[in-house]
């Protein structure tokens, strides 16, 4: 179809890379720990390449045109809530919603505030507290408390802008967990497992003049609708159930980063 012909997307097309695989989610160590936190089988990246320039400010018609494309239909894998299985969207999008999620972080130092802050112990334990509910999920430690309860004196810890960081929300998805997540009594396998997930997903390189490391990924928070309402990335909304577009500018390439909330695999 020529551009700018009626039912023209903006011209982007798209091809599934299935040759991509994301190690950070199928080491021993994650998996194990995926089990732990009720998120094995229900968490998956995918990557597809794209053939023309990305531009931010077109991010609509990006991911309109996502959905849409012959190769990704196919290809783009959702969880099915009645059978647990991997399968395809099945549906036609209607219409998207995708919002910025800012990526700017570099290091893992972010988080070394949850020290300074009582939060977590010098030896790397979680500072315990009395359990109260923020629904659905238990606060049962000084970190869910950081992450869930806006009336605590610890949540500003992290600043809203800081919360908005793609860093931030992959570490709180991790921490939070699935239905029937058994949490971490130290902080170490939150952090390491949030740094082998965003360094998979998201692209850095050097900047030739200044010679300092930049992000070059643009991340989206992507949701979608059919004709009956949101079909992607589930039917049900939840906290824990996401879908985040990673875009490389550079290689061409969108990596699909999803995740629906329930009971992961067990053995």
């Amino acid at each position: 179809m020529a551009a700018g012909e009626p039912g023209d997307l903006g011209g982007y097309y798209f091809r599934y890379l299935p040759q991509k695989t994301f190690q950070s989610l199928s080491t021993p160590e994650t998996t194990s720990r995926l089990r732990q936190w009720s998120m094995l089988g229900r968490i998956k990246a995918q990557a597809f390449g794209f053939d023309q320039t990305f531009q931010a400010y077109r991010k609509d018609d990006f991911v309109m045109a996502f959905f849409k494309d012959p190769n990704v239909i196919p290809n783009l894998k959702v969880l099915s809530e009645s059978s647990r299985q991997w399968i395809t969207l099945g549906t036609e999008v209607k219409k998207i919603e995708a919002i910025n999620v800012p990526c700017t972080q570099l290091s893992m130092s972010f988080f070394d505030r949850l020290y300074d802050e009582d939060i977590v112990r010098d030896n790397g334990h979680i500072v315990k507290c009395l359990d109260s509910f923020c629904d659905p999920f238990l606060i049962s430690d000084e970190l869910r408390k950081v992450l869930l309860a806006e009336d605590s004196e610890k949540y500003e810890v992290f600043s809203q802008p800081d919360r908005e960081e793609f860093l931030f929300r992959l570490f709180k998805h991790l921490c939070l967990g699935g239905a029937l997540c058994q949490y971490e009594d130290v902080l170490d396998p939150y952090l390491e497992t949030t740094k082998l997930i965003y360094k998979d997903l998201v692209s850095v390189r050097k900047d030739p003049q200044t010679k300092k490391i930049q992000i070059i990924s643009s991340v989206f928070k992507v949701t979608a609708y059919d004709s009956a309402g949101v079909c992607y990335p589930s039917t049900k909304s939840h906290e824990q159930t996401f879908s985040y577009f990673i875009v490389d500018r550079v290689k061409r390439h969108v990596h699909v980063f999803y995740h629906c909330y329930g009971v992961g695999e067990m053995s």
